[in-house]
């Protein structure tokens, strides 16, 4: 079933039924969901989808609305449209004991469907190199990365420039900090995979970074695992996962060593070894 419904939400009338793209590997294994970062698709999972498996898991990993295959709607790139996005993924699939893992934007999905749909049917969240806590610099909030008025610009220069833009943050994505920790093909497929994000997707979602997260963070009764690169450029882990043990007291934290903000690619044995074992402590 590569395609999920997700209806129309009322009372906002300008939306419209759409298409997520939908992998799932099937399965008795309990349900581990991926949720990929800005700007990619579920094919970000590549070096993460297989070890899953092998350890027995059933995987479920879907594009974002917008962006991979799923349908390019003008409308909903907010976090509490993309955590009803993500209900409808877990009721519409009935995924139970499932684990949410989240990266960089992704994590603020699993942070929003925890605060606003509960954890009934989740029994863990990783946060990796995610937007969480509360990127935004405010009055409340000085310990952010920076003030809205620079996701402001990010997005004009997205808007202005998009092969541009998206090749530079595409290099710091996977920089540590100055040089490049993957390889030349790894980046190339990178590069494929951010061509099918919709300008409109690509746009709104970078405003959605400054959406503050802490109330949903405390409101986690799960167990949680943060993974997060010291090296990150695009995600600073002093202004990110270093603060999540403050509004979930018990996170685990594990930090690794010249990573970039891609982690998942160029520590992929790193991070499975960390992801894997998290989930057979549960």
């Amino acid at each position: 079933m590569p395609y999920l419904t997700v209806p129309k939400e009322a009372p906002v009338t300008e939306m419209t039924p759409i298409q997520l793209y939908v992998e799932d590997t099937g399965g008795d294994g309990r349900p581990i969901v991926l949720i990929h970062g800005w700007p990619l698709s579920a094919q970000a999972w590549a070096e993460q989808i297989p070890a899953l498996v092998d350890a027995g898991h059933r995987v479920v990993a879907y594009d974002r609305r917008g962006f991979g295959r799923s349908d390019k709607s003008p409308f909903g790139y907010d976090y509490d449209t993309f955590a009803a996005d993500l209900a409808e993924v877990m009721t519409q699939l009935d995924l139970r004991d499932a684990v949410l893992v989240g990266f960089s934007m992704g994590g603020g999905e699993v942070a929003r469907y925890l605060g606003a749909h509960g954890s009934d049917r989740v029994a863990g969240a990783v946060l990796a190199a995610a937007v969480t806590p509360a990127l935004c610099i405010t009055a409340d909030n000085p310990d952010g990365g920076m003030p809205l008025e620079g996701f402001a610009e990010l997005r004009e220069q997205c808007r202005g420039d998009r092969d541009g833009f998206l090749r530079t943050f595409m290099t710091n994505f996977f920089s540590n900090p100055d040089h490049l920790a993957v390889s030349d093909d790894q980046f190339q497929e990178a590069l494929r995979i951010t061509g099918q994000g919709s300008d409109q997707a690509l746009e709104t979602s970078i405003l959605a970074w400054a959406t503050d997260f802490r109330d949903d963070l405390r409101a986690v009764r799960v167990p949680t695992l943060v993974i997060h690169g010291d090296s990150d450029n695009n995600v600073p882990f002093e202004a990110s996962g270093k603060r999540v043990p403050q509004f979930v007291p018990d996170a685990q934290v594990h930090v690794v060593a010249g990573g970039p903000h891609g982690i998942n690619v160029s520590h992929a044995e790193e991070f499975n070894r960390v992801l894997l074992g998290f989930i057979a402590s549960l």
